[in-house]
């Protein structure tokens, strides 16, 4: 049996489970979407491990797990905030971001050259602290005391760490396709 495809298969599950988790959002099921939540994110932990523990990384998996965590994330702090338990500040600086990195990479590929994206330990940090945020709020939703100021923090953490991998993300793609373009318009005719 080949397991290669293992990875992609729980990044499809993850995308899965992003109705599932609005669904009982909406329906004030906090508990089952703690659960729900967790599983993504355990399930989101490990794609990434058995695909580079087992060299099963494939180019459909690096497209699907960045768009798995955008669905998750947008999606969940879509209806957090809609529900009034996320200001939306917070999701308009969340989909900004992610919206301009896709945006970007799309441009880059069809533009540049082909496009290979690896995420920075910024923006892994960030993803962390995105899921992090969502799992805290659950648990409050769900009934277990959480401290005020934890959930504040995260706010303006996740802000902040959003607005900083934005631009992190622009300056990074932003040089490599100067140099792109300039390494095209120094060469020699013919010599592509």
């Amino acid at each position: 049996m080949n397991f290669r495809f293992l990875p992609n298969l729980l990044t499809l599950a993850r995308i899965a489970m992003v109705p599932v988790l609005v669904f009982l959002l909406l329906t004030g099921d906090y508990l089952r979407a703690l659960i729900v939540a967790l599983m993504a994110g355990i399930s989101d932990w490990l794609d990434g491990t058995l695909a580079r523990r087992f060299d099963w990384q494939t180019e459909m998996g690096g497209w699907l797990d960045p768009v798995a965590d955008k669905l998750l994330m947008t999606s969940a702090y879509w209806t957090l905030a809609w529900l009034g338990h996320l200001p939306w500040w917070l999701v308009g600086v969340v989909v900004v971001r992610d919206l301009v990195i896709v945006g970007g990479g799309l441009y880059y590929h069809y533009r540049i050259e082909r496009f290979r994206g690896q995420p920075t330990e910024l923006s892994k940090f960030n993803t962390f602290c995105q899921l992090l945020l969502m799992w805290v709020l659950l648990i409050g939703l769900a009934g277990i005391p959480v401290p005020l100021p934890l959930t504040i923090g995260l706010i303006w953490l996740v802000g902040f760490l959003a607005a900083a991998t934005l631009v992190q993300y622009v300056v990074i793609w932003s040089i490599r396709a100067v140099r792109v373009v300039r390494s095209r318009n120094s060469a020699p005719p013919g010599s592509s």
